[in-house]
């Protein structure tokens, strides 16, 4: 497994490195997303752990991949940003349009060259420099920006989209899902933003909303340098008068990085007859449902929440979503066969 990691992720790097760009980005997410997918598996066996999902013959999913690696201490919550960010880019890039700019791709993908190389020098010892060949840079017509020029460039790119009679509110939708994708990776979110949210962020831009208040997480870091010259990864910094720090439950107010939940009650916020009633089912038949998608089983859904001698079975937000579309593939009757209760 870890072999094929390395194998997707030069494969990648070739991608990106492409003269042309016919199928270049979608092609080089895909692979990259897939070198860290397996090789945080393979370092999930490595100490010790088990990627098969419980009773299914079917691997663990990628947000379980991720959550797992970081109770494993392969990665840290805020290297979990690089890997979630990549993933979702990776999602757009396959289901719907990703308009990316160069700059905004480079410092993305650089960030997770990065984090690939130090995941495998602190778990197997590896050195991925052995198997690329020792060149220089590529050239380039385009030299990497800050985040907040980034950002700057792409917001006066979407504002010319979107002037009177220029008729491309699409385009400047497109060119918005990579920079929405990251701030909701940011806020904990790993999935696409909506049509609906897009055209609430157009709506902000038109208004000359300053991009730190329709983006207050990604202004909220930074990508610094790292060691080397061209080592670049993404770290979490302060910035006057963004309240970034990582704070205790209940500050108001306060910017939620990634996977840490301040407060699991907030995220967490379904009881199971509250999460029925949104899903349209009984509760029995949604119990059934549960047990048949292993639900329990991935924390980005569901959590056991411990309140003095008690404990709560609660559900997030991305329950409801989830279930929805999986309603439309099963058949809830063959569900209903094989998982109701039954009487002893």
């Amino acid at each position: 497994m870890l072999a094929k990691a390395e194998e997707s992720l030069i494969i990648s790097i070739e991608i990106f490195n492409r003269p042309w760009n016919t199928g270049r980005i979608e092609s080089f997410l895909i692979l990259f997303d897939h070198s860290f997918e397996l090789l945080l598996k393979a370092a999930i066996i490595h100490k010790g752990g088990n990627i098969s999902k419980k009773g299914r013959n079917e691997t663990i999913g990628f947000d379980q991949c991720v959550r797992s690696a970081i109770g494993y201490k392969i990665i840290d919550e805020e290297q979990a940003l690089v890997i979630q960010t990549i993933n979702g880019f990776r999602d757009a890039a396959q289901h719907y349009i990703l308009d990316i700019s160069e700059q905004h791709l480079y410092l993305q993908s650089q960030a997770g060259f990065t984090l690939y190389c130090n995941i495998l020098q602190n778990i197997f010892n590896k050195d991925i420099g052995k198997e690329l060949p020792k060149r220089v840079l590529p050239l380039s017509t385009t030299p990497p920006l800050e985040i907040e020029l980034l950002f700057e460039n792409e917001i006066k790119e979407i504002k010319k989209l979107l002037m009177p009679n220029k008729r491309r509110k699409a385009e400047a939708i497109n060119k918005l899902r990579s920079l929405a994708i990251f701030e909701s990776t940011l806020n904990g979110n790993t999935l696409q933003p909506s049509d609906q949210k897009l055209i609430e962020i157009t709506e902000k831009v038109k208004d000359d909303e300053p991009w730190e208040t329709i983006f207050p997480n990604v202004a909220s870091v930074k990508f610094a340098s790292g060691d080397t010259e061209h080592n670049v990864s993404l770290k979490l910094t302060k910035k006057d008068g963004l309240p970034i720090h990582l704070v205790p439950e209940g500050t108001p107010d306060a910017t939620a990085i990634a996977t840490r939940r301040v407060n699991e009650l907030d995220y967490y916020n379904l009881g199971h007859k509250k999460l029925a009633e949104k899903v349209g089912l009984t509760s029995p038949k949604l119990t059934a449902l549960v047990k048949c998608l292993g639900l329990k089983e991935d924390p980005k859904y569901f959590k056991e929440i411990k309140i003095g001698k008690s404990k709560f079975g609660r559900y997030s937000q991305n329950a409801i979503h989830f279930i929805n579309e999986r309603l439309k593939e099963i058949d809830m009757d063959q569900v209903w066969a094989k998982y109701r209760p039954r009487r002893r």
